[in-house]
Formats: structure tokens, sequence, C-alpha cells
């Protein structure tokens, strides 16, 4: 049996013995048939309201297993490193904010709403989970391809700047936020959106080999040749997807546009 399964049925235990909570939900990797070894477990834990202040979060995280390591990150979630390395990420919120589940719906594609459930004495959480299933919301629009093309050509423009400029540093930055703009426009022209968010997540299975290779083109070390031939391979992988997405949507800004910026990055 995986660590993760061992963790995920401690859980399930806890929860269900603990009178100071009234629902448990898992979400990520093991809820889409997808959770392996190196896979994190992740939860949304309720407690009843008037349990809340009183909650010990890291003690009952002790007792799901020893850690090495309990902090709340910048989203406030409780991240915990168990002893065996496994990483958990735990929401712990009260019974009332359980109506912020149907907002999940605008994050992605959930294939079996059944797999998350945990637990829950209140009879809603089933019922917000169920809510949940079907097709995941439309990424393959309009309004998403301009923002895309627009978003990379700033942080293109801004980045090919201070490369020339001679800093390195905040050009590679640069690259690694636009180069999120190129896997999403990748993934709508291939029509496969179900990791819109979490746009790297089995990019390795989830587009074709030669945007994969073509993407891969787009990687630098903080190195000036580099940094410049992935900026030159960015521009001209996005003026080749340009060229697919033009065929399907009204598009903001023109291909000569492209070219114009192509031109400059060789001046």
């Amino acid at each position: 049996m995986l660590k993760q399964n061992e963790l995920i049925a401690k859980v399930k235990q806890l929860v269900e013995l603990d009178e100071q909570i009234s629902a448990c939900m898992m979400y990520g990797s093991f809820t889409k048939g997808e959770g392996d070894q190196y896979s994190d477990i992740e939860f949304y834990v309720f407690l009843k309201d008037d349990t809340v202040s009183a909650f010990d979060s890291a003690k009952w995280l002790y007792e799901v297993a020893p850690y090495s390591l309990l902090y709340q990150n910048e989203y406030g979630t409780e991240v915990v490193i168990f002893e065996n390395l496994i990483r958990g990420e735990f929401h712990f919120l009260s019974e009332r904010e359980m109506n912020i589940i149907p907002s999940f719906k605008e994050t992605g594609f959930f294939p079996d709403t059944k797999s998350m459930f945990i637990y829950d004495e209140t009879g809603q959480l089933e019922q917000y989970l169920s809510g949940l299933g079907g097709s995941g919301p439309k990424k393959l629009t309009e309004e998403n391809v301009n923002f895309l093309l627009n978003n990379f050509s700033n942080l293109w423009l801004m980045g090919i700047n201070v490369l020339k400029r001679g800093e390195y540093a905040r050009s590679l930055e640069l690259l690694s936020q636009f180069q999120k703009n190129i896997l999403q426009l990748i993934r709508i022209v291939e029509e496969n959106a179900d990791n819109w968010l979490n746009m790297t997540k089995n990019l390795e299975k989830e587009i074709s080999p030669e945007s994969y290779e073509k993407f891969r083109r787009t990687t630098a070390r903080l190195e000036k040749s580099e940094l410049h031939e992935a900026y030159k391979n960015s521009l001209l992988f996005i003026i080749e997807l340009y060229k697919h997405l033009e065929r399907r949507y009204q598009l903001t800004v023109s291909h000569d546009f492209f070219e114009k910026l192509l031109y400059y990055m060789n001046e």
C-alpha cells in the first residue's frame, strides 16, 4: 500500500471519531485516479462552528502521523511534511464555510466527486460535491485566447527589453511568467484544458510531443545566449499557434504585430 493511502485512511478514521469535525472532503490527484508514490494528500476539514477557536490543528495533524514541518502558507493553508516526506495540504474551515465548495467548479474538472467524499454528519457535503460533477468550466473561449495573446505580448516585450539592458535574472523571471500563457494557448489549440490553472500538470502526457518539444525550446538557464534563444523560440511558437487560433477565434492582436516584435528583437 502506498504511504499516502495509509495517511488517507488515518485521516478518515480521525474525522469520523472527532466530535469537533462535521465533514471532510479530499481533493487532488487521489480523487482523479492519478495518485502515485510522489503525490500529495489534500483535504478540506470542516469544523463545527462552536469548536473552531479551540481546535488545535497542529496536535490533530500529529495524530495523523508525526511530521517534520508544519506551517501556514500565503493562502492560509496548513502545509505539513510528514516524517516519511509525504506532503499534505489541509484547509481547516468552519462548517458554515462549506458553501465555498461550489466555487471549486471554476478551478477545473472533477471526474469523480464520490471519491472526494470522506465524512459528513451534516448531509450538506455530498450535496455540494454532486454540484461539481459534469464538464469543467469553459476555457476554450475567445476572451481567454485574446487575454493570453495580449498578456504574452506585454510580458515578452518587457522581458526582451530587460534582456537587452543586461538584466538577465529579471528576463528569466519574465520568461517563466509568459511560459504559462504559452502552455494555456497550447491547451486551447489542442482542446485539452482540464488542467487549466495547473497548466504544467501531466504536461508530458496531455499535449502532443511536437508541442512539448517546441515548449522545451522556450526554456533557458541564466545565460544571455540561452535567454535570447528562448525568447526567440517563444515568439516563433506564438506566431505558429496564432495561425491555428485565427481560424477559430476573432483575435484582437494582429499577426503583423508579432512580426514587428520579432524584428525588434533582432535590432
